[in-house]
């Protein structure tokens, strides 16, 4: 984390966005930074990657983007403390169940990914060591059982942001 951010913020006394920067407050692995950051990089009007560069250039600029990104940040904090309790609740539910509760999700990972090797190497080579013709599962039907998969297992939002990204290509 560049110091200068980090100055900034204490600075101006925006405590919660400098604590959040010195990983004193969130997750060990920076989520919770990493979206401050992104939020302070939008308000500013760069990317994250040119922020550091901004906040010895211009600080009051990075400052007026703190102060927003502050003001926000309680809402912030609630939707990431939402999101901790929901993944805490998913992993003591299916910890609970049945084997088929924990076994369903690693089962299918694996099937889809044996069908992808199977589909993609494995049938050739065994075509061409054997002299036979087995045919491949059609890539469009693998498609839509992966789909259909990651449908199931993430709620939906994988394919969700695949079908987005399609469809803003197109434009």
């Amino acid at each position: 984390m560049n110091p200068a951010l980090i100055a900034i913020a204490a600075d101006l006394g925006l405590t919660i966005v400098e604590k959040v920067l010195t990983k004193k407050l969130g997750d060990k692995n920076g989520q919770l930074a990493a979206d401050v950051l992104r939020s302070v990089a939008n308000r500013a009007g760069v990317g994250v990657e040119d922020l550091d560069s901004l906040a010895e250039e211009d600080p009051k600029r990075v400052g007026d983007a703190m102060k927003v990104v502050e003001y926000m940040t309680p809402e912030l904090l609630a939707l990431y403390a939402a999101d901790q309790q929901y993944q805490l609740a998913v992993l003591q539910s299916e910890s609970g169940g049945g084997w088929f509760m924990r076994a369903w999700r690693p089962a299918g990972m694996w099937m889809i990914l044996t069908l992808w090797l199977w589909n993609s190497i494995i049938l050739h080579l065994s075509n061409a060591w054997w002299k036979i013709a087995l045919p491949p599962i059609p890539f469009d039907q693998l498609m839509a059982l992966t789909a259909l998969y990651f449908t199931l297992y993430m709620g939906g939002h994988t394919l969700k942001e695949a079908v987005k990204s399609w469809a803003g290509a197109g434009k």
